[in-house]
């Protein structure tokens, strides 16, 4: 962190990027470290490949994230934040790999250790919470839109204090950032407590999608660009669809496969997937992720496939009988 530090206090220009579809965690570091470095003087970009989904564009600094970047914005560093591999912050990876250097803050399990500098503490319960201590080392003041910004990204990350990485830096922390302005009814009712017609609708659609496997330990939902267009909804209205698999009786792996846009698709001509999976506890998806390139938590994890639906089922429940 030092190392970090010394470095942030010489950059002058940085490129800030999080991981593709991205979560609350992912917005919230992104946007409360805009927020810290602004308050450095320093020139940020901030980018992501995805659509900021609308229950997080609450945060301030949202409306200044870009999905385009350009080598020839000549930023010194780069800080690649919530992302396990460099590559997943999607089109802008290679002109932002040309940056003199980088630095990695995340707390995934499968991190492949990626960049010049890193902070990667798998114990943490959320990147936003290796931010605050990144913040307290600056002694840079967290203001009340900084702190909203780690709380959401606290708050969503643990499932609303409710998964197994809850740890006792969580509510400290978030406790603090209540103190210093953080209204927790207001984070919770942009988060968890507004829907779209919709999103009601996708989600009717997805629960009728769900099958079970291997008596009754693997749930596997499904969601085409078809049921997106149907609902007159976005990627962005997936998120946390897949709770509701997992939240099954005896369910042990839960298994979300969403077929992605047409710009997805690869040159093979075969349809993309992005596979989600969450566990209760027992399985290591972060494990099975990994065999398929892709990466995550031990209870939370993905991977992209390009495969026909039917293989990538069939591919599942071979796996799900070895549970």
């Amino acid at each position: 962190m030092k190392q970090i530090i010394n470095h942030l206090k010489n950059s002058r220009r940085l490129v800030l990027a999080t991981h593709i579809n991205p979560d609350g965690d992912a917005i919230g570091s992104l946007t409360a470290m805009g927020l810290a470095l602004e308050a450095l003087g320093k020139e940020t970009t901030l980018y992501c490949a995805s659509p900021i989904p609308a229950v997080y564009r609450f945060l301030t600094g949202t409306t200044r994230i870009t999905g385009q970047f350009s080598a020839s914005k000549d930023c010194d560093t780069a800080i690649i934040l919530d992302c396990g591999d460099f590559e997943r912050v999607g089109p802008a990876y290679s002109d932002i790999q040309k940056t003199a250097t980088i630095i990695n803050i995340d707390h995934h399990d499968t991190n492949a250790g990626f960049g010049d500098y890193q902070i990667v503490d798998t114990a943490a319960s959320a990147t936003a919470e290796i931010l605050y201590r990144l913040f307290k080392a600056l002694d840079v003041a967290i203001t009340p839109d900084m702190a909203t910004s780690i709380y959401t990204g606290i708050f969503t990350d643990t499932g609303s204090f409710r998964f197994s990485n809850t740890n006792r830096a969580a509510f400290a922390i978030c406790e603090e950032m209540v103190a210093s302005g953080v209204d927790p009814y207001a984070v919770a009712q942009n988060v968890y407590g507004t829907y779209s017609l919709g999103r009601i609708k996708l989600l009717n659609l997805a629960l009728d999608s769900i099958e079970l496997a291997a008596d009754g330990k693997v749930s596997i939902m499904t969601l085409t660009r078809e049921m997106l267009a149907e609902t007159r909804t976005q990627p962005e209205d997936i998120d946390g669809l897949i709770n509701y698999a997992r939240r099954i009786e005896d369910v042990k792996l839960a298994v979300l496969l969403q077929e992605l846009e047409n710009g997805s698709q690869p040159a093979n001509g075969k349809p993309r997937f992005h596979v989600s999976l969450r566990s209760d506890g027992g399985v290591d998806v972060a494990e099975i992720a990994a065999t398929f390139g892709g990466g995550g938590h031990k209870e939370a994890a993905g991977f992209n496939i390009d495969s026909p639906l039917a293989d990538i089922r069939a591919q599942i429940v071979r796996l799900a009988e070895k549970l």
